[in-house]
């Protein structure tokens, strides 16, 4: 290969960034030469509809998400799945509505499972949630390029976030099968064992649980019950929560025997609060499904669950041995509960 011209590659970069087609990033400027390098990599049309935001009457089709994805520093081989985690998040009624505009300023998580995690090298153990691998880091970058520039929703135009979600557009992780005790999420989802896969949902934030000194698993239990508890996220009467759990954590319940249907169950009966608690945070009231405040002290004593269904409470192991650690991730809305696998792979 001959050594490219870096004056020439600033300027197509800077010129991106004149047109608005970036997300504070440098983006890879997007040839034909190269954009079709992605279209050759899917049996789908380029002029496909592969999402529409209604209320904007704007679409995104595939040759778009082969543009962003080139923009984004996805390899082409990386483009079935970011095609399969755009069909992923459609699933979810808030990404086919007003959840990419909403205050809270929401990010998608995008879980792969499967073949295709080695394949492509996707991190699964150590710093998931972190920097330092490109499929990690791009295929989740191309989604929001496909937001920006496809349905057009910008920071301070149509995008609404009060305050956003750090990490917005980064979160892509491959599940440690290999660790885990249980299926995949993938498998959870309805796919069978060995398919490549990913699964997504939107995310109003994440929050880690550092219990690495007991080995006592209702101590563990108890532990995340209650980061998935706290009032200040909670905003509907029902909620759901997602466990990222590390390979120690989810290994130390399994050997106590709980299967993941157990550990949902469990979370079901005991994640919440008292209506005494959630009258002082000014949520113990409200009309309809919406929180809200009373001075009613009513009710004060009875403990209010807050997830209703397994689907609530979806499971997935990742992370490394280093230190029993998990992390609690609040699903805005609600997961679709199914898997999309990925074009192409076994």
């Amino acid at each position: 290969m001959t050594a490219p011209d870096p004056v020439v590659a600033q300027e197509a970069i800077e010129y991106c960034y004149e047109q608005g087609w970036t997300d504070g990033l440098p983006v890879v400027p997007a040839s034909r030469p190269l954009v079709d390098e992605f279209l050759a990599r899917t049996s789908r049309a380029p002029e496909e509809v592969i999402g529409r935001v209604e209320q904007l009457d704007r679409e995104c089709t595939v040759e778009q998400a082969a543009i962003s994805a080139a923009m984004a520093g996805c390899r082409p081989e990386y483009f079935p799945v970011v095609l399969a985690a755009w069909d992923a998040l459609m699933l979810d009624r808030a990404a086919r509505g007003g959840g990419w505009q909403s205050t809270s300023g929401p990010s998608p998580m995008l879980v792969v499972n499967g073949p295709v995690r080695q394949e492509l090298g996707f991190n699964s153990t150590g710093g998931v949630f972190g920097p330092g691998f490109r499929p990690n880091a791009t295929v989740p970058r191309a989604i929001g390029l496909m937001v920006r520039n496809a349905f057009g929703i910008h920071p301070h135009v149509l995008e609404q976030a009060t305050q956003g979600l750090p990490g917005r557009w980064q979160i892509c992780f491959g599940e440690n099968e290999e660790e885990s005790p249980w299926e995949p999420l993938s498998v959870s989802a309805g796919l069978g064992d060995g398919v490549s896969a990913v699964t997504a949902m939107l995310l109003r934030t994440v929050e880690y649980v550092d219990n690495r000194h007991t080995q006592d698993h209702e101590q563990v239990l108890w532990d995340l019950a209650d980061t998935m508890s706290r009032t200040g996220a909670l905003i509907f009467r029902e909620a759901s929560y997602g466990l990222v759990l590390g390979p120690e954590h989810a290994q130390l319940l399994a050997k106590n025997g709980m299967s993941k249907q157990d550990v949902q169950a469990w979370m079901i009966e005991h994640v919440g609060r008292t209506g005494r608690d959630l009258r002082r945070a000014g949520k113990s009231a409200g009309e309809k499904h919406v929180r809200g405040a009373s001075e009613s002290t009513d009710g004060d004593d009875e403990f209010q669950r807050f997830l209703p269904s397994p689907r609530h409470v979806p499971v997935v192991v990742a992370g490394s041995r280093n230190a029993a650690m998990s992390m609690v991730v609040r699903v805005f809305g609600e997961w679709s509960g199914k898997a999309v696998a990925v074009e192409g792979t076994a």
